[in-house]
């Protein structure tokens, strides 16, 4: 270090003077010199994981601290990623920041050396809770759907509050209480054990509201800083609380205890309060929506009843066929009612007569007589005014059946027509096509026919072999065969080399084309 004092500044003076970049670059170097590559057994404290992908971690044991850093680059080489409450080994290199007097290991290696203290008390406490079944699942009641009262236990200050508070008002905005306690230290388990319990025993429709769910808060941290979540008066009073429970203690990768003690837990306070009250937004889409299908279903249902009343309407007869039968009645009525009268009048005069010879007195004759006189009299009356009086009413029915029936008759009849000659005409169209189709399909299967037959065949390069006008379909009956001839496309050869005449099969020679495909 000898390099580094000022002669002339210190002449007399029994220790020199360093400038503090001097002094920081003399420890860095004797550190990095002393303390190249080490192994440090720890257990992992706190930790953080910078924006930029470094990550920040201490190794402690009962007594001290020793701050690590891996870089972004060196996380991916690591073999066991660290977390916190983990027991290790790490390796690296020792080195120091002079800007803050701080040394620190930047880690190249992680292994693991065991479980740490503070994990191994928290997994023996929660084997022992438990088989007491705390944390059985029987034990867990739903949480209401639209709560009236929240009561929430955490610090007032912070963010955690202000997320539950903000999340609430966005979503549903509901009434809060809040039990403030403290999150962190020795006073966290018995106060957050009170507030649980004293929530508990309000009583409905006292001075203070008992509130319908209960939210445990705090945000992330260390594990001692949880620690206190983890006590068992904390566990017992979240086990023994009626009023449903929502724990929502640090981040999503933080479990503490009180996580299986509550009724549902949350992975951060502001998913807490989503699990507490639904989307007010989405609860009324869903009523108009619900609104809509019931507008929709009566619709429905009217248009239903009156396409059935128009069916009905259809059912009934036309009105030309309700009047058809009347005025058939009536006209044979006003033909037979004339003669019908006449006959009457006869057979009255006749019985008149009868009677008369009966009775001789003269009173009884002469008042006879005027009787006489006064139906002869309607009778003429009658005779002259009856054929007129029928004549009036067929002629007022047959105006008013000209006025119903012509007109909507001769319309129906046109509407017919129109109807028949549509009808015709598209049935003329199918049968065309379905001619044309069924043509096409014939030449088709003629081309096909053409492609498989005898003499397409032939012109592939295949032949057939005959023995006296029989074909021959195998070796053996070829061998035994005294004279072969062998047909080609272009002609046939007789096996002694003759060439024969071509000439077309018979019908009864067809040769088996199965065999030649």
């Amino acid at each position: 270090m000898d390099d580094l004092i000022d002669d002339d500044s210190t002449r007399g003076r029994n220790d020199g003077e360093y400038t503090v970049s001097e002094i920081s670059g003399a420890v860095k170097r004797t550190l990095e010199g002393e303390f190249g590559r080490i192994r440090v057994r720890g257990e992992v404290g706190r930790m953080f994981r910078a924006r930029s992908g470094h990550l920040y971690y201490d190794i402690k044991d009962d007594r001290n601290v020793l701050a690590c850093t891996t870089w972004k680059g060196q996380l991916a080489q690591l073999s066991v990623q660290p977390e916190e409450g983990m027991e290790v080994i790490v390796t690296g290199r020792l080195s120091a920041f002079g800007a803050q007097s701080k040394y620190n290991l930047n880690v190249e290696q992680v292994e693991i050396a065991g479980a740490g203290a503070l994990m191994a008390m928290l997994e023996k406490r929660r084997t022992a809770l438990a088989a007491e079944g705390l944390f059985a699942a029987e034990r867990k009641r739903p949480l209401p759907f639209l709560p009236e009262v929240i009561g929430v236990v955490t610090s007032p200050q912070g963010a955690v509050i202000r997320d539950i508070l903000h999340r609430l008002r966005d979503r549903f905005p509901r009434r809060v209480l809040i039990w403030p306690v403290a999150v962190q230290g020795k006073a966290s388990a018995p106060e957050v054990a009170n507030a649980i319990r004293g929530f508990d025993a309000l009583k409905p429709g006292g001075a203070m509201p008992r509130p319908d769910l209960l939210i445990v808060a705090r945000g992330g941290g260390s594990i001692e800083d949880l620690w206190g979540f983890n006590e068992e008066v904390v566990v017992r009073a979240a086990a023994d609380c009626t009023i449903p429970l929502i724990s929502a203690v640090g981040h999503e990768t933080d479990t503490t205890l009180i996580d299986h003690a509550a009724d549902r837990r949350a992975p951060t306070p502001s998913a807490a309060a989503e699990m507490a009250v639904p989307v007010r937004l989405d609860l009324l889409a869903a009523v108009d929506a619900l609104g809509v299908r019931a507008a929709r279903a009566a619709r429905a249902a009217v248009q239903g009843r009156r396409q059935r009343a128009t069916d009905l309407v259809r059912a009934l007869p036309r009105p030309e066929a309700l009047l058809a039968a009347p005025r058939q009645r009536l006209d044979l009525a006003a033909d037979r009612l004339p003669a019908a009268l006449r006959n009457r009048t006869a057979r009255e005069r006749v019985a008149l007569s009868r009677l008369e010879g009966r009775i001789t007195p003269g009173a009884l004759a002469s008042g006879l007589a005027e009787r006489r006189r006064r139906l002869q009299a309607l009778s003429a009356r009658l005779d002259a005014r009856l054929p007129q009086r029928i004549a009036t009413s067929r002629r007022d029915l047959d105006r008013a059946v000209a006025r119903l029936t012509p007109a909507p008759l001769a319309r129906r009849a046109a509407r017919d027509r129109e109807r028949l000659d549509a009808t015709l005409a598209r049935l003329l169209s199918v049968a065309r096509n379905r001619q044309a189709r069924a043509a096409d399909r014939l030449a088709a299967l003629d081309r096909l026919r053409q492609t498989l037959g005898h003499q397409e065949t032939l012109a592939r390069g295949f032949a057939i072999v005959w023995e006296d006008g029989r074909v021959v379909t195998s070796a053996k009956t070829a061998r035994k065969a005294a004279a072969l001839e062998i047909e080609f496309a272009d002609g046939r050869v007789q096996t002694g080399g003759k060439s024969a005449p071509k000439r077309k099969p018979k019908p009864d020679d067809e040769p088996d084309q199965g065999s030649l495909l």
